[in-house]
């Protein structure tokens, strides 16, 4: 999958209420009435997360969830993406501007974040 430009992060992230970018990873921490409200919200989150086969990094202190997205194997050259015929590197500007050792946003990260925010 491609990675997305600068640009093209900014354009998404516009549009996403309360999340942001950090090192890398889009991210947002959730805050609930208790530990249970939290579960609960965990486990929606890990069943829409199955369905789009794209899994959230996942962290619960209590009443609170913070999760990160970002594709790990965006802009990691691999047997399937070679097969295809992509250029899946990310260029070395963009990756020590926004942080990224490997991996990337792209727009499968910003659509799940969109599916998470009508969880709320």
């Amino acid at each position: 999958m491609r990675v997305l430009s600068e640009q093209e992060i900014a354009s998404h992230l516009g549009a996403l209420s309360e999340w942001r970018i950090e090192k890398g990873e889009l991210t947002r921490t959730f805050t609930f009435k208790d530990f249970l409200a939290a579960l609960a919200f965990v486990n929606l989150v890990g069943e829409r997360a199955e369905a789009a086969g794209h899994h959230p990094d996942i962290d619960i202190r209590y009443n609170k969830v913070r999760l990160g997205l970002v594709s790990h194997d965006a802009g990691v050259p691999s047997d399937r993406s070679s097969s295809l015929g992509w250029d899946a590197g990310v260029p070395s500007d963009r990756s020590s501007s926004l942080g990224w050792d490997a991996g990337g946003l792209t727009v499968k990260d910003f659509d799940l974040a969109a599916i998470v925010n009508r969880l709320v």
